[in-house]
């Protein structure tokens, strides 16, 4: 049989990759951090025996983090993403010709030290000179930076336990908030209707009380679960499928999911999901 890796969810379920090695494994000051080499998903990112991202899958995740939000805010000269120490979103990010600077907030240099060594397939735009990590606290920042507000924000988050719960906090999007431009867009990974519909429910409600407009949508992430999950585009001003043509041109040939007909797809919400937001 091998070695297998499991991830247990609510104690009655759990997910398991067949592994040919361990390739890194350490505690950092705030979390266990490992890489895992396997056979149907490639190497695995995990932080605290929670799946993060694999080589085979990523891209599903990255891409609908960052193009929907990327596309449609009327700016994207700034912007500010916390989290993400694989480097996958900012890899996303810096596509665009029209980004001058990315600044990247991460807690955890052992996971961006670990990715940059044992995954770079994903990071792949580290030595961009428009990026900025910065290796702090991502609550104190939007708390109390008085750095000039950014265009987009991206919150690249892990799951709501651990270290990670704190980024689900209705504190953490009101400074999150504070940082964004008017009329800027922010974009946040709010976990799987179908396995964590209560987490989804009271973060769509969290942000409808800070942003006028305030847009949830799936897709596939077979590492994650059930495989479904979703993310978040919120606004006060904008619309989520006013997606710019000249952007989208820019980037598709590089994207491996991402077009236009599944930028206007994953917002089409099913009944399910609705009926559970009251929508």
């Amino acid at each position: 049989m091998g070695l297998w890796y499991d991830e247990t969810f609510d104690g009655h379920t759990r997910l398991g990759l067949r592994v040919k090695q361990t390739l890194f494994s350490d505690e950092s000051p705030y979390q266990k951090v490992e890489v895992i080499d396997t056979v149907a998903f490639g190497r695995v990112l995990v932080i605290d025996n929670i799946f993060m991202t694999s080589e085979y899958d990523e891209f599903l995740y990255h891409e609908m983090l960052v193009h929907p939000s990327l596309t449609t805010a009327p700016e994207i000269e700034r912007v500010l993403v916390i989290g993400g120490g694989d480097g996958g979103t900012v890899r996303e990010v810096l596509r665009y010709s029209d980004v001058k600077e990315c600044v990247m907030i991460e807690i955890d240099q052992t996971v961006v030290d670990a990715s940059k060594k044992f995954l770079p397939s994903i990071g792949t735009a580290w030595d961009d000179p428009r990026l900025d990590v910065r290796f702090i606290d991502g609550i104190d920042y939007v708390k109390h930076s008085d750095d000039p507000k950014y265009d987009v924000v991206l919150l690249d988050g892990t799951d709501p336990i651990g270290p990670g719960a704190v980024l689900f906090d209705q504190a953490f999007y009101q400074g999150c908030k504070r940082m964004l431009a008017p009329d800027g867009v922010m974009a946040l990974q709010s976990a799987s209707p179908l396995l964590m519909m209560d987490v989804f429910v009271e973060t769509q409600h969290k942000l409808r009380s800070l942003f006028a407009e305030v847009h949830p949508y799936m897709g596939p992430v077979p590492l994650y679960g059930t495989g479904t999950w979703s993310w978040t585009w919120c606004s006060d001003t904008g619309e989520p499928l006013r997606a710019i043509p000249e952007r989208q041109a820019e980037i598709v040939e590089a994207a491996k999911a991402y077009n236009d007909e599944l930028h206007r797809a994953v917002f089409a919400l099913p009944n399910y999901v609705k009926r559970a937001l009251k929508l």
